[in-house]
């Protein structure tokens, strides 16, 4: 029984300092192809409204709840979002936009933790009816949820590559 409190505290010990020494600012980074015109791609990207069709978290949320404040497609449009599945509260700022290339947003986070994250989607052509899409998404976790971080850039990722093929497919589908 002592062997077993031995190596619990050792463990907790062990992600203590995991959370303490590893770096708190991340990166992640998804691309997707889409066999489209850029101006097609960019021209649907920009309007933070279409993320109702292909974003993974809203479109499996089906009773989720977002007011949007603003012009959509221009600096300052704002999407705030409560999910009715997670306890989860944010909103996204659009917080410049590239010409035919693409934008960077502000996400804020109320709930289930509060914190700040930036994105920045961009749109290149690789072929004329070829355009890659990329994001990358920048957020700091502070400790001791620090020690979350290799589970969360994982998690994230992979929601973000669901979100990156549901664009594919609406987009393709759509035009």
């Amino acid at each position: 029984m002592l062997y077993i409190l031995y190596i619990v505290v050792a463990l907790l010990a062990l992600l203590l300092l995991i959370a303490v020494i590893i770096k708190k600012n991340y990166t992640i980074i998804s691309e997707v192809v889409i066999e489209k015109e850029k101006d097609v791609v960019f021209n649907y990207i920009i309007y933070l409204k279409n993320q109702e069709r292909y974003n993974k978290w809203i479109v499996e949320d089906p009773k989720v709840k977002i007011v949007y404040t603003g012009t959509d497609g221009a600096v300052g449009f704002t999407s705030a979002w409560e999910s009715g599945k997670r306890d989860v509260v944010g909103e996204q700022e659009l917080t410049a936009i590239m010409p035919g290339e693409g934008y960077t947003s502000e996400l804020r986070f109320e709930k289930p933790f509060k914190g700040v994250s930036h994105t920045k989607v961009t749109a290149r052509a690789i072929t004329p009816s070829q355009t890659k899409v990329t994001t990358v998404f920048n957020t700091r976790t502070e400790f001791p949820m620090s020690a979350m971080i290799p589970l969360l850039k994982k998690m994230l990722l992979k929601d973000m590559n669901v979100t990156a093929q549901n664009l594919k497919r609406v987009i393709e589908a759509k035009h």
